[in-house]
């Protein structure tokens, strides 16, 4: 099983811990996981859990109902260990996630440990150091925060993130093995310390990889496998692509050197000379529906329908590409 398929139960405890936090909380848990369990525990009769109640639905969290029965007792830390516990002996999880700042789950972590569960601790810096220490990780929920907006500011340059899981598969396929979704996430980071696919805007890396042109995703015995498209079918994709950009341009036509930049952004690891051109003007040019102009300072670009073109075989278009 890879790193990304373990399975992970998160329980929250409400008393100790803000709503303001759940999008960081779950964001967090797409780098070790699935989520199979999502529960959060208090007492939902008191107005201080209000906050808490719009998140619920709308992240498919169980509220777990825990009346404060006595005074000066926190009877929703009961509840979550005994669930933890249930959930333990069912044997459908890898690992916890505690989110809370409450020192006294650290016997919880400690127990769930000796069974070799992984424990991942989420709560504020008021958390006790014990229960920091009992935990196989531990985040502190407003550095995640901060983190979070700091990376939406600074991204490593997509391309660059191409380049190198290209470099990882070439490196896999000279030895003759397969490159698992795992060990490009691995990769990623040992390489890109900083690296977060958060910073892109998605939940999880094989998504993230999945909607990038160069790469097929194929899953095999439950484990996901990264490998590279074949050249002539995303030269096939990058010239729909380029056809349909230029079509719903009109008579006004798009500009060579933004149809070049839009096609490297939707194809970041997209080289000409792969395919036998030695610049992109050239390869443009070889697109019989494309007529290419010289207007004033720029290179623009145009769609016709093939009627359009003398014989049928480009000849009207070359002689207007020389004119």
């Amino acid at each position: 099983m890879s790193e990304l398929e373990k399975r992970f139960a998160v329980l929250i405890d409400s008393d100790n811990i803000s709503a303001k936090y759940i999008n960081a909380i779950l964001n967090e848990m797409t780098k070790y996981g699935v989520i199979t369990y999502k529960r959060i525990y208090g007492d939902w009769t008191k107005n201080q859990a209000s906050k808490w109640r719009g998140e619920l639905l709308e992240n498919s969290i169980t509220p777990i109902q825990q009346f404060s029965n006595t005074v000066g007792k926190n009877a929703t830390d009961s509840a979550l260990i005994i669930d933890a516990m249930d959930i333990l002996y069912t044997g459908n999880v890898d690992g916890f996630c505690l989110v809370s700042s409450d020192g006294d789950f650290t016997k919880l972590a400690s127990r769930l440990r000796e069974t070799g569960m992984y424990v991942i601790g989420m709560g504020e810096s008021k958390t006790p150091r014990s229960f920091k220490a009992a935990c196989s990780v531990f985040t502190n929920l407003e550095i995640l925060l901060e983190n979070d907006e700091e990376k939406t500011k600074e991204t490593i340059p997509q391309k660059k993130i191409v380049e190198a899981i290209i470099e990882l598969i070439t490196e896999n396929e000279n030895n003759e093995r397969t490159t698992a979704m795992g060990e490009v996430g691995n990769y990623l980071v040992k390489k890109y310390s900083d690296f977060d696919v958060r910073s892109y805007g998605y939940s999880s890396l094989s998504r993230f990889i999945d909607e990038m042109d160069a790469f097929n995703l194929d899953r095999k015995d439950n484990n996901l496998y990264v490998s590279m498209k074949d050249a002539r079918t995303q030269k096939k994709e990058v010239v729909e692509r380029i056809k349909i950009k230029v079509k719903s341009a009109g008579n006004n036509g798009i500009e060579l050197a933004q149809l070049g930049q839009y096609i490297h952004r939707q194809f970041p690891g997209f080289k000409v000379k792969e395919y036998g051109y030695s610049t992109f003007q050239k390869f443009v040019q070889s697109v019989p529906e494309l007529l290419i102009r010289t207007d004033t300072d720029h290179n623009m670009i145009y769609y016709i329908s093939l009627p359009e073109l003398d014989g049928g075989d480009g000849r009207a278009r070359r002689k207007r590409n020389r004119s």
